[in-house]
């Protein structure tokens, strides 16, 4: 019987102790330093440089500082010095909370020409394949169009599929803002739209402004068109998680905690964007009156006591929106808990007459965007309950103190 010696030869254990040598020193040197050598992210690069700089001989402050000591820091400047940090460090600026909304209006338009010109030259990049230079087409024609003059973008991240914000409104003067959080498939490109106008939160932002301004043009109101997060692309694992929600939570709770002045604040969530204002809610300063949701998968909770805010919760879905067929659960990490319509969460049930499925809340004549306008200004009494007991408006009266 013939026997095989099925230990490895000499060679072989060679072999392998060189693989493993050459391993470590991939893993100590030869990684790190392709890893360094990558090209930073352009809102990084702009935060790092910001960090390594001065201004006339004095560092900068942190850029993560509190926004009431960044907003003391660029108050002690002159216009020539605040004009300078906009010039050389635009993104970094333009999404600093506590820096003058004005000035992060100028620093974001400067930014979004520098990336336009960015994604020019990726146009005609042929190491790009055809799609990847259409894609930089698309991306070079919304930065263009954000960057006009009368925009006001109040935060701009080009990484990824893009983050942005956009005011409506004057918001340093503002009594009252609304923040419009959308929800999946939300990124720079399909920010605003043509076609289906208000199912984009440009559209959305724009329609809620208007409704506001025309139900009390007395009222000093702002919108903010906020997908300044991540947000889960199409309905698969990162929609039925809360990975993404918990990440633009933060974002957001950072949002509120620097908007100037006193204003009180709305929160208006649209499907995903209500996930993310459930997980949020514990978290919110008490400037935050409102919680208005449609369309929603769920809120991380399976009552509106347990988001563990002062906050008034509102809810409302069309008769015909898709979302009420989800299973309004969480096993695993999976679904979003409660339905926020049922009567056992506890949220006001507000009427959407009209809204006309799952992506027709903003359209102007309906009801929810009535609603939600009258949320935004406060005028409670004005709202529409979906019941005719009015059983939403329990307790309520005419003021965003009450």
């Amino acid at each position: 019987m013939t026997s095989f010696d099925t230990s490895p030869q000499p060679n072989v254990w060679r072999l392998l102790l060189a693989l493993a040598v050459v391993f470590v020193m991939l893993a100590t040197t030869g990684w790190t330093a392709i890893r360094s050598h990558r090209a930073e992210p352009p809102l990084q690069a702009s935060l790092s440089a910001w960090q390594r700089g001065h201004l006339d001989g004095r560092e900068l402050p942190d850029a993560d500082a509190s926004p009431h000591r960044l907003a003391a820091f660029f108050t002690s400047l002159t216009d020539r010095q605040r004009t300078g940090l906009v010039h050389r460090y635009p993104l970094a600026v333009g999404n600093m909370n506590g820096a003058p909304v004005e000035l992060r209006y100028r620093a974001n338009r400067i930014a979004l020409k520098e990336q336009s010109g960015r994604e020019r030259e990726r146009m005609h990049d042929k190491r790009l394949s055809g799609t990847g230079r259409q894609q930089a087409g698309r991306r070079m024609h919304r930065f263009d169009m954000l960057a006009a003059v009368n925009r006001q973008i109040l935060a701009f991240d080009p990484e990824g599929t893009g983050r942005v914000a956009e005011v409506f409104g004057d918001l340093d003067r503002a009594e009252r803002v609304s923040v419009v959080v959308p929800g999946v498939d939300t990124n720079v490109i399909n920010f605003q739209r043509t076609n289906r106008r208000y199912s984009a939160p440009v559209g959305m932002a724009e329609s809620l402004y208007k409704a506001e301004r025309a139900a009390s043009p007395v009222t000093r109101t702002a919108v903010i068109a906020w997908a300044d997060y991540t947000a889960p692309g199409g309905l698969g694992l990162d929609s039925a998680t809360a990975l993404r929600a918990e990440q633009g939570s933060i974002r957001l709770n950072a949002l509120v905690r620097s908007l100037p002045g006193s204003s009180t604040v709305a929160l208006v969530c649209h499907s995903y964007g209500s996930v993310v204002c459930g997980v949020a809610a514990r978290s919110l300063p008490s400037r935050v009156t409102d919680i208005a949701v449609a369309g929603s998968p769920g809120m991380r909770a399976d009552t509106a006591a347990q988001l563990r805010t002062a906050a008034r919760v509102w809810a409302m879905r069309d008769a015909d929106d898709w979302v009420q067929d989800v299973p309004y659960l969480e096993v695993g990490g999976l679904g979003h808990g409660a339905d926020p319509m049922s009567a056992e969460f506890g949220a006001r049930i507000l009427s959407a007459a009209d809204a006309e499925g799952h992506s027709g809340y903003f359209e102007p004549g309906t009801e929810s965007l009535y609603n939600f306008a009258e949320i935004g200004i406060g005028t409670y009494q004005s709202v529409h309950c979906a019941r005719e007991d009015d059983a939403c408006l329990t307790g309520l009266s005419d003021s965003a103190a009450a």
